[in-house]
């Protein structure tokens, strides 16, 4: 079978892969983009029905195209996403190979470049891109036994109310995944109970301007990245009916049954940890501290916005919270769904190189990796807060566009240098 060769093969066609596409085809570099389903295909079938981006459409976008049909402030269903995508792809010309699953990339012995196994045939790649975003292997912590009673799904699992089994839900993290489907079990009638874990609780809007808006003026996209070990940061923020702000303390009043972290399981109960007041009232100070800074910017540059006194005030403290739950016995509480909003790790698996420290993650600076001629992108704080962001990994595949036009201009003396004794 003939080997195929590519300058630049970008692995994965999500955002992060048609951005990739649109900055080397900007750099005139020769590449393709495989995809083993369709074009971003996390956005069809990884989330839930009524998932919307957390973000407005003016802000989580690509430069080059705006939504259709939508004012600059809506909320895109992830359907349209995924259409979104599809339509720049097609606008950019991206040259996109779906279907196409990649198997192991090894590096050539003896010769520039990489041998990549794929479903479809080799392919030969002097550079490959690892476009496969964050949201990789759904993360299910081994704490309730498979043989405890209850159904187990992954947040990535979850569609609609009417999927699951009749009872209560135990709903596993309170991030932005977690947080909206518990508020749409809970408004669909079902009895929820919500295991809420430290996190930060930023507005919906303040002062007539949006989250996203105040992080930007505020430099807070353009953080660089923590510590090692340090980097996720779980963020209660949701798109929900046009936005809103997530408070916990509305949630349990409105009957979602707020629980700590949940710690283990045993006898048919879980042990949950006694920091719920602890984890709301960090949530509460991240909130009232943005709040600060940006009625700081906006008195500071005399902007003519609207004050909102009303923003800081609280919600009475609901049973849940004035009372904490330690133990819960689920049978006796009538759950029959436990539903882990937990997140994910990524699988690098297919990668048969020394790229990776020892939890797996990649060893990079800004997405260049230490293995010369593979790079990363999609990460989150790959470069700054913003990175795992629709516009973030847009300016992230600039920068690598960048490296390889680099790499490239070296190559091309060396090539040049080795002819031009047999030229003399």
């Amino acid at each position: 079978m003939a080997v195929e060769k590519v300058d630049t093969l970008v692995v994965g066609a999500g955002q992060a892969g048609i951005a990739m596409s649109e900055h080397l085809t900007r750099a005139g570099i020769p590449h393709l983009v495989l995809e083993r389903d369709r074009i971003a295909e996390r956005w069809r079938s990884g989330r839930w029905d009524s998932l919307v981006a957390n973000g407005p459409a003016w802000h989580d976008r690509f430069p080059g195209m705006e939504f259709p049909d939508a004012g600059p402030d809506a909320f895109i269903g992830k359907e349209a996403v995924a259409d979104y995508f599809v339509a720049y792809a097609d606008q950019i010309k991206a040259p996109v190979r779906c279907g196409v699953e990649v198997q192991e990339l090894r590096r050539n012995q003896g010769r520039p470049g990489f041998t990549v196994t794929t479903s479809a045939g080799v392919i030969e790649a002097d550079h490959v891109v690892a476009a496969t975003g964050p949201f990789q292997v759904p993360v299910i912590p081994a704490v309730i036994p498979q043989d405890a009673g209850v159904a187990q799904i992954h947040s990535s699992a979850y569609r609609n109310p009417d999927q699951l089994a009749p009872g209560a839900v135990l709903v596993i993290g309170a991030g932005s995944s977690g947080v909206q489907i518990a508020d749409e079990l809970n408004r669909a009638g079902r009895k929820v109970y919500l295991s809420v874990g430290p996190h930060d609780r930023p507005p919906r809007a303040y002062r007539g301007r949006d989250f996203c808006w105040w992080l930007g003026v505020l430099g807070k996209w353009d953080m660089a990245a923590p510590n090692p070990g340090t980097e996720h940061v779980t963020i209660a923020v949701s798109g929900a009916r046009g936005g809103e702000t997530i408070d916990f303390r509305r949630l349990g009043n409105q009957g979602i049954t707020l629980l700590g972290r949940t710690e283990g399981y045993g006898d048919g109960s879980l042990s949950l940890a006694p920091d719920l007041r602890e984890n709301i009232e960090r949530g509460d100070a991240n909130y009232l501290g943005l709040l600060d800074e940006a009625d700081a910017y906006a008195t500071r540059n005399g902007l003519d916005l609207p004050t909102e006194p009303a923003a800081r005030k609280r919600e009475p403290d609901p049973g849940c919270l004035t009372d904490p739950i330690l133990a819960l016995d689920l049978a006796d509480a009538g759950i029959t769904t436990v539903i882990w909003a937990t997140g994910f790790v990524a699988d690098y698996g297919w990668i048969k190189l020394d790229a990776f420290d020892q939890s797996g993650k990649p060893r990079h600076q800004r997405g260049v990796s230490v293995e010369r001629g593979i790079f990363f992108l999609g990460l989150p704080w790959q470069s700054r807060r913003g990175s795992s962001f629709i516009w973030g990994v847009w300016h992230d595949a600039r920068h690598i566009a960048e490296q390889i036009a680099i790499q490239r201009k070296y190559m091309d003396y060396h090539a040049q240098a080795a002819r031009q004794p047999q030229d003399a």
